[in-house]
């Protein structure tokens, strides 16, 4: 698979890491808002490259295919015809969901809410260019309540670890009652999400592979199972991890929440989106409200074996217009193994490597 090159902003305990690409990146905003001119001049100046400003479509024809990184403002509202999606969408706070809104009618790869973004941004463009651009992500998000996508998520990172991939599993949803509850019955050292709540400056992608709990062969971050209320990471901080888990790891698999935060904080990082739903009318219909909320990039189904009445998989992607990527076994005792914390028991069964692996293999996600 290839990858959208869009290594995130870090934050870290470190405090901010001084380092300048040695080859400075060609940088082209479009815009006429003289806010975001000037907010985009100094965060390009920070990541150590070069901006080149054109404040109209005609005058930007000249550079946009050439330019290692297209940014648009969100005084943008249609692109010039055969050129590539701008990289990120520039806007401010007190637009908001207008911003994601205009980011997916322009196949925007991420949105920057400035001021608020700017060191994210300036990361972001200085890694954007760097010659590794790391790890693949897969995004596993159910259509509706219990599609089964935590279950979809933790077997697909376990056949992956199987497979020799050094694979991490993000758990998503902090609504979830968290991943860790469905792979294991012992107390694990290591991270959880509210460890990243207030981080700031740079992770450290060893430090961070190092510092999380392993089970099954692979590397989890979870939410806690615990009662108590637990605040949850700002976007800064997401998108901390998610940068140190891609320059970490070859494969991250990421169990998306279905709210909107969840959808903006994960969705965007995943460079293809398995959309899992049931095979009935009613989950299929579901699914495609979920569909509308997804960013654009690389999306493809997943139907739920074993429910009747059943509407045929086939069908159901050509009504939402995805490719079927396959479809999840359905083993008995799943709900008790995941109460168990026995999980990955299941996922040893043979229907459940079968699909895990030719999903992989499909996909281009293992070596």
């Amino acid at each position: 698979m290839g990858k959208r090159q869009r290594a995130q902003g870090q934050t870290g305990r470190q405090g901010p890491q001084a380092w300048t690409p040695e080859n400075s990146a060609d940088i082209l905003l479009v815009t006429a808002d003289g806010y975001l001119q000037d907010e985009a001049r100094r965060i390009v100046a920070a990541a150590g490259g070069t901006l080149h400003l054109a404040e109209g479509m005609e005058e930007a024809m000249h550079g946009w295919d050439t330019a290692d990184v297209v940014l648009v403002g969100s005084d943008v509202r249609e692109l010039p015809p055969r050129r590539r999606a701008p990289a990120v969408l520039l806007g401010r706070a007190a637009e908001g969901d207008a911003l994601w809104q205009l980011a997916a009618a322009l196949g925007a790869e991420r949105v920057a809410v400035l001021p608020g973004a700017a060191s994210w941004l300036a990361e972001h463009l200085s890694l954007s260019f760097a010659p590794d651009p790391g790890g693949t992500v897969l995004g596993i998000v159910g259509g509706h309540g219990g599609a089964g996508a935590t279950t979809t998520a933790i077997w697909l990172a376990q056949a992956a670890a199987g497979l020799g991939t050094s694979t991490l599993l993000i758990d998503g949803d902090p609504w979830g009652g968290g991943v860790e509850l469905a792979i294991t019955d012992q107390d694990l050292p290591g991270l959880r999400w509210p460890d990243f709540t207030a981080t700031r400056g740079s992770i450290d992608p060893n430090q961070f592979r190092e510092s999380l709990p392993v089970a099954g062969g692979f590397t989890f971050l979870s939410w806690p199972g615990v009662r108590d209320a637990v605040p949850p990471p700002d976007t800064a901080s997401v998108a901390a991890v998610m940068d140190a888990a891609r320059r970490g790891f070859e494969l991250v698999v990421v169990d998306v929440g279905r709210s909107l935060e969840a959808l903006r904080s994960f969705a965007w990082d995943c460079d293809k989106m398995f959309l899992l739903t049931m095979p009935l009318l009613k989950a299929a219909v579901a699914a495609s409200r979920t569909l509308n909320e997804l960013p654009p990039g690389d999306t493809a189904l997943l139907v739920r074996g074993g429910t009747a009445p059943s509407v045929d998989a086939h069908v159901i992607a050509e009504s939402l217009g995805l490719p079927l990527a396959g479809t999840v076994p359905a083993l008995r005792g799943v709900a008790g193994a995941t109460e168990l914390g026995r999980l990955l028991d299941m996922g040893h069964r043979r229907p459940v490597t079968r699909f895990a692996e030719a999903l992989l293999d499909v996909d281009g996600a293992h070596p």
